[in-house]
């Protein structure tokens, strides 16, 4: 099952793809927010009479409320290995304001000083329950709702070469491209063998699979729940593999007019084109 919001002159609409038909969710919810992905609230989901509509020609983000985006670094053997890095012994973690979040389709904007805006093909983890203290990864995943496509992007001088925390390269308006849906927990048969693509202008620059993960989705999960409450609507971007501009010998950052197109199976299809601010 797909949860999303269709992007229509009359605004956004709440929509859910079941039994290869999208429908009208406004029935049962006026927008998908975190309550909606409460397992009750799935399950009626599920079998509710709901109108059916035509499939969405543009999507907005698929998620209202979200509390707040976690994200772990360096979590690919050969994105460590390209940026020069040592594989971290634990989750490396830094965190992106929910703000930054816009659609699948929405531009980006490069940041006025910017010289090396940098694209980030991720699977992105939405929790569904409170989650705290974990005790073990088969306990993590019945609290993980769904999965999403998130494009970290990542502004290289502002979050390595200006001092301080990552945070200052990671949280610039539209530096979250997330959707265009949320696929459920039953419909991602196995989230450690999905295949992310990234190409900029048609070239494709990222080719990974989640199986290439150094702490996978469930342990992500128990190891953050350690240290704080995750809530329902909270998402947690798993990473990156190689082929980020940053550890290609040519640089090949981000410019005016640019588009990215990304891919992981099963989750969908993002298009942006990056603007100049």
């Amino acid at each position: 099952m797909r949860l999303a919001h269709a992007r229509t002159a009359d605004g956004d609409v709440p929509v859910v793809h079941r039994d290869g038909q999208w429908f009208d969710l406004r029935p049962l919810h006026a927008a998908v927010t975190p309550a909606v992905l409460a397992p009750d609230a799935l399950a009626a989901i599920r079998t509710a009479d709901l109108p059916a509509v035509d499939d969405p020609a543009e999507f907005a983000p698929p998620l209202t409320g979200i509390g707040k985006i976690l994200c772990i670094g360096l979590n690919y053997t050969d994105h460590a290995e390209e940026t020069g890095a040592t594989p971290p012994a634990e989750p490396i973690l830094f965190m992106k304001a929910p703000d930054t979040v816009v659609g699948a389709g929405d531009d980006v904007l490069i940041p006025r000083t910017s010289v090396k805006t940098d694209y980030e093909v991720e699977l992105a983890i939405v929790i569904g329950s409170t989650a705290r203290y974990l005790d073990s990864e088969e306990d993590a995943v019945k609290h993980i709702a769904g999965y999403a496509i998130s494009n970290d992007v990542s502004e290289r001088t502002f979050q390595i070469e200006r001092g301080g925390q990552w945070d200052k390269g990671k949280n610039c308006e539209t530096f979250n491209p997330f959707g265009p849906w949320i696929a459920t927990s039953d419909d991602v048969a196995d989230p450690q063998d999905l295949e992310l693509r990234l190409w900029v202008n048609g070239d494709l620059r990222q080719n990974g699979n989640t199986k290439n993960q150094i702490f996978g989705v469930a342990h992500v999960v128990r190891y953050l729940s350690q240290f704080m409450t995750l809530y329902p609507g909270d998402v947690i971007n798993t990473g990156t593999p190689a082929g980020v501009a940053m550890g290609r010998a040519d640089g090949a950052f981000l410019r005016d007019g640019d588009v990215v197109e990304i891919e992981i199976t099963g989750l969908g299809r993002q298009r942006q084109t990056f603007r100049q601010a």
